[in-house]
Order: C-alpha cells, then structure tokens, then sequence
C-alpha cells in the first residue's frame, strides 16, 4: 500500500502563531517557498514536498517531523 505525507494542520497553526509569524507571507519567506505553496498546501489542495517540509521544519524549529507530519495511506 502506498503512503503520503499528510500536514498536522491544527499543530502547524498552533506552532505558526507560537513562533510569532504573522501572515502567511511572513512565514514562507522563513520557510523558503512561495506564500501561495503555504496557502495551497493549508487549504488541502497540494500536498507537502520536500521544500515544505524541509522549510517548515527549519522555521518552526524545535519542531520535529512527527509533530508537524504524519504518514498516511494514499487514498484511491
């Protein structure tokens, strides 16, 4: 069975307000991306890549993988 990664999105927002980013914006220029792949991968409509994950893990440090992620079967 294949697997995904799906983004944690209320520890994400709780952990986006803690480190003091203010806007989407804000945070993607931390994280390295484009604010619409921030918007687009909250709203559900792209999955997280490896730029994002490899951004969201940098900015909101000391998060880890897990707290943030989780691996999920891919739905069919």
């Amino acid at each position: 069975m294949p697997y995904t990664i799906k983004l944690r999105t209320d520890a994400f927002a709780k952990s986006v307000r803690l480190a003091g980013f203010r806007s989407d914006y804000a945070l993607a220029k931390a994280m390295e991306v484009n604010r619409s792949t921030v918007a687009r991968v909250l709203s559900g409509d792209l999955q997280p890549g490896a730029a994002f994950i490899g951004g969201a893990l940098t900015a909101l440090a000391p998060m880890q993988f897990d707290d943030l992620f989780e691996i999920v079967p891919t739905q069919r």
